[in-house]
C-alpha cells in the first residue's frame, strides 16, 4: 500500500528552547539597544556592508526602513543613526550575505524544512534564484524566470473566471510595485486584492473614512511637539515603533502629559533612555507615562465612554468650559444623538467593564477637561477586536467633543505596521476600490476595470478553502503565519492549484503550498536596483502621509534577483501577450514612467517625479488637517455606539496575541523578549497569579490552550505558564504560535478584520509534557 505523503507542518514545532526568566525592563532603548542592534547587523554581514547599510537607513535620498511606518523627522534627522534597534534588526535580516541555492533545496525536503521553527527557517538565508515545486514533488528545484512566468500565466489563463485568482500584498511593497500590481489585476479582471492592512488597520480605515472622510491619521510629527495631552491605547511603541519614543520624549519635554492605556505595563510606555542624547548614554532616563491605565483586554470602549460621561457631567456644571461648541456646531453632525446615548450609561458599570477605578478615570477626565490639543494614538490592541470599529468611532467622538482635530498639536494617530502599508492602499491596493480610481484607470488606459468588490484576507481564505479560488499570488509577506486559524488557512492554501510567493527569504508560507508552488526571489529595500544601466529607486508613504524616495545601496547577494516592479511587468507580459493595452516594457525599463502614470490616476501625486526627488519627500493631501471632511454630509460625524459585553465563563480566559521584542510581525529575529524578562523561549503564556491558582496550575507548568468555536476544537499545544502583571481572566501569548486559536469567523464588525486580540480560550494540563518546566 502506498503511504500518503507527509503534509508539511503548518505550525511551529511543539518543543521548547529552554526558558530563562528575568525581571521585566523599566526603560526602553539605551546603550544596550545599540549593542544588540550592532550584534545583529555585524553578525549577518561584513562590517563594511553593515556600516554602509546603516548610514543610509532612513536618510534623505537613502532607503526607507523595511520595518515599521513611523515617520522620519522633516528636519533634524540624525546623520549617524536615524533608526531604532528593531530597524537595525530588520536591515540585518534582509541584507544578510548568507544565501540559499539549489543544493540547499536538494538536500532538504519541504516537510523537513517545515519541522523547523520560524526563527530557524528565516535564518536559512536569502533565496538566490527562482524555485519550483512540481505537483507531487518533495523538493523545490530551480527554474528559469521565463519558465516561472509561463507557469503562472498558464494557470491564470486557464481559470474559468478571473475571480478564481487571489493577489495578496505585503506592506513592504513600494508605491511603484503596488500601483502596477493592482493595475495588472484590474486588467486581468479581478479586485481580489487582500493585503496586510486587512489584518492590522482595516478597522481604522473603515471607521475614519466614515467619521472624518479619510482612512488615515490626521497628525504630523510636529504635532507631537505641540500637544498638551497624548493618549496611547493598544500600542507597545518600545517594541513595535521605537522611534516614536523620541517624539514622545520631545513632546513631554515641551509640556505634554502622556496617558497610556494597556493591559500590560509595556517597557516603552514607562521610560525611555535615548541613546542619541548625552543623558541616554549616561543612563539618565526619561519617564514617559504620566497616567497609566491597566485596562482589561478589550475594555477600551467602556473606558472611553466613562471618560466622556465624566466630561459631560463637568460640561453641564460649567457650560462652555469643557466642550468646543463652536467646532461642534460648525464642523460636526450627530452631537445630540451622541449625548443622548452616552447619558444611558452608569459610570460604575463602565468602570467595572474596563477594569479601571473611578478615581483613575476621573483623573484622566480632569486632565482632558482643561486641554484641547489632544492626540490619540492606537494600534492593533484596538483594531483586532469584534467591536474595533465602534471603539475607534468612540475615540473620534472624544476628539470631536474637544475640537481636537484639524489644528496644531491635536488629532488622530493610528500607528501603522509595515513601512508602506498605507502607501499601498493609497495607490490602489484595495479589495473595495473607490469609483474615482476606477474612473481614472478607464480614462487613462481605455479598458473597463472590474467594479464589483473583491475578496479581503478572511474571504480569500474561505474561497480557497472552499475550492472557489485556485491560484494564490503573494507579493511579499508570510501569509500563512500572519493570518488567523492556522490549520484552516493551511488547508485553504493546499487546496489551490498553484501558490506563488515573491519573497526575499524563506518562510513557512513557502512550505505549506498548493499542488504546484513557486518562490520568486526579489530585491529588498537595501539592495541596489540597476536595470538597463539605470539605478532605479522606489518610494514609500509613512504613517503621516509623507511620500519619499527609497534607493537601495548594497550589492544584491545574487545575480538572479528581480525587483518587484520588474516581476509584475514580466508577469503581465507573460499573462497577456499582445492583448494588453498597457505598455509594460516602458514600466519595466524605468520606474519614472510608473510614477508618471500614478500622477495621472491617483489624487495628490502632482509632479510626482519632481517632488519625490526633493530631500525628505512631500506630504499627500489630508482634508482632516484643514477641517475639510470628505464625508457624505461634508461634516465630521459623531457615531452612536453600543457597549456589548460578552461575559466569560468561570473557566474561560480572554487571550490577546503580542509580539516579542525580538520580532517584527511574523519575522522572528531572536528568541528573547528582554523587555518582558523572557529569554530563549516563545512558547509561553502570561497569566495573572490569581488565575494560575484558581485554575489549579503552577508557575512553569506546561499547558495546552484550546477553544471550541464554530463547533471545532482548536488547540495550541505545549505552553509554559509565566506569572505576570496582567488583569484577571486575561492572558497574553506570542503570535504566530497561537494564531491557530483565532477562528476564521471571529472578525471585527463592519471591517471584517480578524479579532486576534480577543480570543476566548480555556487551559488544560498538557498531554505532551507531564512535568513542570523549570524556568
Amino acid at each position: 500500500m502506498n503511504k500518503e505523503p507527509e503534509q508539511p507542518a503548518a505550525q511551529n514545532p511543539e518543543k521548547f528552547s529552554g526558558l530563562k526568566l528575568g525581571e521585566p525592563y523599566k526603560v526602553a532603548a539605551g546603550v544596550h539597544a545599540v549593542v544588540v542592534a550592532g550584534e545583529h547587523v555585524f553578525g549577518q554581514m561584513p562590517i563594511s556592508r553593515g556600516m554602509k547599510a546603516l548610514f543610509k537607513l532612513n536618510q534623505k535620498l537613502g532607503y526607507d526602513c523595511p520595518s515599521c511606518a513611523w515617520p522620519d523627522p522633516d528636519d533634524d534627522r540624525s546623520s549617524i543613526a536615524e533608526y531604532c534597534e528593531n530597524g537595525a534588526k530588520a536591515v540585518a535580516d534582509e541584507a544578510m550575505t548568507k544565501s540559499i541555492k539549489p543544493p540547499f533545496f536538494a538536500e532538504n525536503t519541504v516537510a523537513d524544512l517545515a519541522k523547523l521553527d520560524d526563527y530557524h527557517i528565516s535564518k536559512s538565508g536569502r533565496i538566490a534564484q527562482p524555485m519550483y515545486l512540481p505537483e507531487g514533488a518533495t523538493h523545490y528545484q530551480p527554474i528559469s524566470w521565463d519558465d516561472a512566468f509561463k507557469t503562472i500565466a498558464s494557470h491564470l489563463n486557464g481559470l474559468q473566471n478571473p475571480n478564481e485568482a487571489i493577489f495578496y500584498t505585503s506592506g513592504r511593497t513600494s508605491n511603484e510595485a503596488a500601483y502596477i500590481y493592482q493595475l495588472f489585476t484590474k486588467e486581468y479582471g479581478t479586485n481580489n486584492l487582500p493585503d496586510c492592512s486587512n489584518m492590522c488597520h482595516e478597522s481604522t480605515s473603515f471607521a475614519l473614512a466614515k467619521n472624518l472622510g479619510i482612512g488615515k491619521g490626521s497628525v504630523k510629527l510636529q504635532d507631537f511637539y505641540e500637544a498638551e495631552v497624548i493618549v496611547i491605547l493598544g500600542q507597545n511603541p518600545g517594541t513595535n515603533h521605537p522611534r516614536m519614543l523620541t517624539a514622545l520624549q520631545k513632546g513631554r519635554a515641551n509640556g505634554a502629559k502622556i496617558v497610556s492605556v494597556n493591559p500590560l505595563h509595556e517597557t516603552g510606555l514607562l521610560g525611555f533612555s535615548n541613546p542619541q542624547k548625552f543623558q541616554g548614554v549616561m543612563g539618565i532616563n526619561t519617564r514617559l507615562t504620566d497616567i497609566f491605565l491597566q485596562v482589561k483586554v478589550n475594555g477600551d470602549l467602556a473606558l472611553i465612554k466613562a471618560i466622556e460621561l465624566l466630561l459631560l457631567e463637568e460640561e453641564e456644571k460649567k457650560p462652555g468650559t469643557v466642550f468646543d461648541h463652536d467646532f461642534i456646531t460648525e464642523h460636526t453632525s450627530g452631537y445630540l444623538e451622541f449625548i443622548s446615548q452616552i447619558k444611558k450609561y452608569e459610570l460604575e458599570y463602565l468602570a467595572e467593564v474596563c477594569g479601571i477605578s473611578i478615581d483613575q478615570i476621573r483623573e484622566v477626565a480632569d486632565l482632558l477637561a482643561k486641554k484641547s490639543k489632544i492626540i490619540v494614538c492606537w494600534a492593533m490592541g484596538i483594531t483586532q477586536h469584534k467591536n474595533a470599529v465602534d471603539t475607534i468611532y468612540e475615540l473620534v467622538n472624544l476628539l470631536l467633543l474637544k475640537g481636537s482635530i484639524g489644528k496644531p498639536g491635536a488629532g488622530t494617530c493610528p500607528t501603522r505596521g509595515h513601512s508602506n502599508v498605507q502607501g499601498d492602499r493609497t495607490v490602489g491596493i484595495f479589495d473595495k476600490p473607490h469609483e474615482a480610481l476606477l474612473d481614472q484607470i478607464k480614462k487613462v488606459y481605455g479598458f473597463e476595470p472590474p467594479r464589483e468588490h473583491g475578496l479581503d484576507v478572511v474571504n480569500s481564505i474561505k474561497a480557497m478553502y472552499e475550492g472557489k479560488a485556485k491560484v494564490f499570488f503573494g507579493m511579499g509577506g508570510n501569509f500563512l503565519s500572519a493570518t488567523p486559524d492556522t490549520n484552516y488557512t493551511a488547508e485553504a492554501l493546499r487546496n489551490c492549484d498553484l501558490t506563488v510567493h515573491v519573497s526575499t527569504k524563506l518562510n513557512r508560507s513557502h512550505l505549506v503550498h498548493g499542488k504546484e508552488a513557486l518562490i520568486l526571489p526579489c530585491l529588498g529595500r537595501t539592495d541596489l536596483d540597476i536595470h538597463d544601466g539605470i539605478t532605479q529607486f522606489v518610494s514609500c508613504e509613512n504613517s503621516m502621509g509623507v511620500v519619499q524616495m527609497s534607493k537601495g545601496v548594497l550589492k544584491p547577494v545574487s545575480d538572479h534577483l528581480l525587483s518587484e516592479p520588474v516581476i509584475v511587468c514580466r508577469l503581465a507580459k507573460a499573462t497577456f501577450g499582445n492583448r494588453s493595452v498597457i505598455d509594460w516594457d516602458k514600466f519595466e525599463k524605468n520606474y519614472d514612467y510608473i510614477r508618471d502614470d500614478i500622477e495621472k490616476v491617483v489624487n495628490g501625486f502632482e509632479q510626482y517625479n519632481q517632488k519625490v526627488r526633493v530631500k525628505g519627500g512631500f506630504y499627500l493631501p489630508n482634508g482632516t488637517r484643514e477641517r475639510k471632511w470628505d464625508t457624505l454630509n461634508s461634516k465630521a460625524n459623531f457615531n452612536v455606539t453600543e457597549l456589548v459585553v460578552e461575559p466569560l465563563a468561570e473557566d474561560e480566559l480572554l487571550m490577546m496575541s503580542v509580539r516579542s521584542h525580538d520580532q517584527f510581525n511574523t519575522t522572528i529575529y531572536g528568541m528573547d523578549d528582554r523587555y518582558r524578562g523572557i529569554f530563549n523561549e516563545r512558547r509561553v503564556i502570561f497569566m495573572n497569579p490569581a488565575d494560575i491558582i484558581k485554575g489549579g496550575f503552577e508557575i512553569g507548568e506546561v499547558i495546552d490552550i484550546y477553544n471550541n468555536s464554530d463547533g471545532r476544537e482548536r488547540v495550541a499545544k505545549g505552553f509554559i505558564i509565566v506569572s505576570y502583571d496582567i488583569p484577571r481572566q486575561c492572558v497574553a501569548t506570542y503570535y504566530p504560535e497561537t494564531n491557530v486559536l483565532v477562528p476564521i469567523s471571529s472578525v471585527a464588525d463592519k471591517s471584517n478584520q480578524p479579532a486576534s486580540k480577543s480570543v476566548v480560550v480555556k487551559l488544560r494540563k498538557s498531554r505532551l509534557f507531564n512535568q513542570p518546566v523549570t524556568a
